[in-house]
């Protein structure tokens, strides 16, 4: 009785978060960064704040830094809420995303390009499937993300991948299950700062620029909110979470119309649409529009 009353608590607060969005849940009610965390590179740039309730990754010419999920997961909703480095980023790519590692990877990426002070930030949106990437769409974003938190959502289950921006959708990846591959494996939540001049602001062409190092960024919402995944484990498409239920087999009315201005107003590529990268269009492209 008493796991029946929690895990009820457990549920209706997670249904909550989701509706409401995480932005203005309390903090303090929050999981600490241990509980399911580990700082993985960069140790010495990492600064835990607020009772580790927040984190602050850094970047300098020595290093950049990042952390991950102590589990590794096969469905749910995963959330932070970001504060990207300030003033001139140019080069600095600030990443948050969930993936298997390895060669042959799944991976769902958020990738915050830097640019030069004044200049709108990019977000990059990828999906990899059994190492395999290059499903790029781009967005520059309708506030500056350096002046506040705001909440970046993965929801991940068997039957489409969303990504949200402050509970907004801004893109689908559908499980059609008719030939393409849709990430399967077992996945972590990373985060991490690091330099990407080579190729994160005009193509290269826009280094860093040292001067305003060390680069910072915060990042909070530790709490989990995923199915633990160890090995193969067919309970994660389970609808016994509410992220597979049949509530979230598509995007909601009022969802559609938000992700389509989204995409009208502030998508500023995709791969779908490029067509020196891409003769035919890939396959799943007929999926996604």
């Amino acid at each position: 009785m008493e796991c029946i009353l929690i895990c009820g608590f457990v549920l209706v607060l997670s249904l909550i978060i989701k509706v409401q969005g995480a932005i203005n849940i309390d903090i303090n009610q929050e999981a600490s960064f241990d509980e399911h965390y580990v700082v993985t590179w960069g140790q010495d740039h990492v600064l835990k704040l607020n009772q580790s309730k927040e984190v602050q990754l850094s970047m300098d010419h020595s290093s950049g830094s990042g952390f991950e999920s102590k589990n590794h997961y096969g469905s749910g909703f995963f959330q932070m809420r970001i504060k990207l480095p300030a003033k001139d980023s140019a080069g600095i790519v600030t990443a948050f995303y969930l993936t298997s590692k390895g060669n042959s990877q799944d991976e769902v990426d958020f990738e915050f390009l830097g640019n030069r002070e004044g200049k709108p930030i990019t977000i990059q949106t990828n999906v990899f499937t059994k190492g395999q990437g290059n499903r790029e769409q781009r967005f520059v974003l309708w506030f500056d993300p350096t002046e506040d938190f705001h909440a970046y959502g993965i929801l991940w289950n068997p039957y489409h991948i969303v990504f949200y921006v402050d509970n907004i959708p801004i893109r689908v990846f559908k499980n059609n299950k008719k030939g393409v591959s849709y990430p399967s494996k077992p996945m972590q939540v990373v985060s991490s700062l690091w330099n990407g001049e080579a190729w994160a602001t005009d193509g290269g062409k826009a280094k860093i620029n040292w001067a305003y190092a060390p680069f910072k960024a915060h990042f909070q919402g530790f709490s989990e909110s995923g199915c633990h995944m160890d090995g193969l484990n067919d309970a994660c498409e389970s609808s016994a979470y509410w992220w597979n239920t049949g509530k979230y087999v598509g995007i909601s009315v009022s969802e559609q119309k938000a992700f389509k201005n989204a995409r009208a107003k502030y998508m500023n590529y995709d791969y779908c649409s490029d067509h020196t990268r891409f003769s035919v269009p890939p396959d799943e492209c007929q999926w996604n529009q």
